[in-house]
């Protein structure tokens, strides 16, 4: 077969996986066999369709034969025996929950987000197991975007399997009226899939732009489907202003670029001004107690200020405190201590940190120390300093952070 056969295939598997697996799950009731049918499918296609040709429907074929590979693994394990029954018999004419539903919904991968954040489980739970299953995000990944460690991500991800398996949770397209009771947990995949694109939490590039991208479509389409609600324009007025910046903060040899040496020129004014306007439209509809807003309203702040010694640090430290009071969050309260620190001075923001470190609840969170090194630089305090970044260092996981924390370090070590 040609090399341009292959890519067709791969094309044709790039687009038709997020389907065939919501279809999958819904005939199995099972994400792990499910995805390891629809991957065993897949390979049997590019060994026989070379061969033979591709079939008509070529995704009721995949989904077909992964079904019948999950049938045969039940069969062969005689402890399943009862699941085995449920999947042949009762399931035997199922229906695909990505064919002929009247959902409003049209792109299979905002499709499937929804079908797999099911009100029966913990919001957490959803979120985690969407990322993991959809967004390729590994279970390391996650922990990092939760701020928890690895082996209880990794356990919260198998109760949740489990809570699937033994209550029989229905995954299918949700109708439009029940779109609204699932908004929450779609619109935090979401902004995950973003933020993790936006600053990778591994790996040895700062930004993963598919992620951000794939992030901003999906959120236009929540915009669209729902335009009467005010929190996917807020989201993604928060993404389009956040990625606005991105060609700025990274340099020509990769490595980070800080807010304050950033070439404002270089900005997307297209987003910015796109994004302003969501803002805009979300308060119109209420959205001044969204939290999407408020950030979306910091984030607007920096973009509008016409330099870096410019940017009104004091309103944004009290945006920050508006957004600690609905959506109190460790998170929230470092970036508050950053921005009164700038405001204030970096003594103040200082205290509040330390605070936090009291509390221990960013223990695995590297922008804690580095924003502690970091006002202990700007007081002089090197030596102090020093013992922060080292801290930082321990905990990062991405490439340019770790060099950046390291070339900082080195420096605090030199005075």
């Amino acid at each position: 077969m040609s090399s341009s056969g292959w890519t067709d295939l791969e094309k044709l598997f790039r687009e038709e996986r997020d389907r065939i697996l919501a279809t999958l799950i819904g005939l199995l009731g099972d994400f792990d066999l499910a995805e390891e049918m629809m991957q065993e499918a897949f390979v049997v296609a590019l060994d026989q369709w070379p061969v033979q040709g591709q079939p008509e429907n070529p995704r009721a074929w995949l989904v077909s034969t992964a079904r019948h590979k999950a049938v045969d693994r039940i069969r062969r394990d005689a402890l399943h025996r009862e699941k085995l029954t449920e999947v042949t018999m009762e399931r035997e004419e199922a229906p695909m929950p990505l064919e002929g539903d009247s959902s409003p919904l049209t792109d299979d991968r905002l499709r499937l987000i929804f079908t797999c954040c099911h009100p029966s489980l913990a919001l957490e739970g959803q979120v985690a197991l969407t990322l993991r299953t959809l967004c390729g995000l590994t279970t390391e990944e996650i922990a990092r975007v939760f701020l928890v460690p690895l082996p209880t991500m990794a356990q919260r991800l198998v109760r949740v399997k489990n809570k699937i398996r033994s209550a029989k949770i229905p995954y299918r397209v949700p109708p439009a009226e029940l779109l609204p009771e699932r908004l929450d947990a779609v619109m935090t995949t979401v902004y995950l899939i973003f933020t993790e694109g936006y600053a990778a939490t591994g790996g040895e590039t700062l930004i993963r732009g598919e992620l951000c991208s794939e992030a901003i479509r999906l959120g236009r389409i929540l915009v669209e489907l729902l335009p009467e609600r005010a929190e996917p324009a807020a989201l993604e007025a928060l993404m389009l202003l956040h990625d606005s910046r991105r060609c700025a903060r990274v340099g020509s040899d990769g490595e980070i670029v800080l807010l304050e040496h950033q070439d404002r020129g270089v900005w997307n004014r297209g987003q910015i001004e796109e994004g302003i306007g969501l803002l805009e439209r979300s308060l119109s509809r209420g959205g001044a107690r969204c939290r999407y807003a408020l950030e979306a309203a910091i984030a607007a702040v920096h973009a509008q200020a016409a330099s870096y010694e410019q940017t009104d640090w004091r309103e944004i430290a009290a945006l920050y405190s508006r957004l600690l009071q609905l959506h109190p969050s460790p998170v929230v309260q470092l970036n508050r201590a950053v921005a009164v620190a700038m405001a204030e001075g970096p003594e103040f923001g200082l205290r509040i940190l330390d605070d936090l470190e009291r509390q221990g609840e960013l223990q695995e969170y590297h922008l804690l120390p580095a924003a502690q090194a970091d006002l202990l630089r700007r007081m002089g305090r090197f030596s102090d300093a020093a013992g922060y970044y080292a801290r930082a260092i321990a905990l990062v996981g991405n490439g340019p952070e770790r060099r950046f924390l390291e070339r900082a370090l080195a420096d605090a070590s030199g005075r």
